[in-house]
């Protein structure tokens, strides 16, 4: 696998300054996060990728009113 340094941050420095992860995802596409010298993560910037799409209206209401029916009780408790 070869690793690109400049699009290479440490565990320590992704936590500590995940904004800067991000606008490098923004910039590259990819970002790779190492702990302990190794591969751990990669950060994907999904805007840049024609593959994700959003789901359609129907889709999302149709989920929601499956979650919302599922944890009734919850909204009912949430209510009072």
């Amino acid at each position: 696998m070869i690793i690109d340094t400049d699009k290479t941050v440490s565990m320590t420095e992704a936590n500590q300054n995940f904004s800067k992860i991000a606008r490098m995802a923004m910039e590259y596409g990819d970002v790779t996060i190492l702990k302990n010298n190794r591969v751990f993560l990669t950060v994907h910037y999904a805007a840049q990728d024609k593959s994700v799409n959003a789901a359609p209206d129907e889709d999302v209401l149709a989920s929601s009113e499956k979650l919302m029916k599922r944890n009734k009780h919850v909204y009912e408790e949430l209510a009072k």
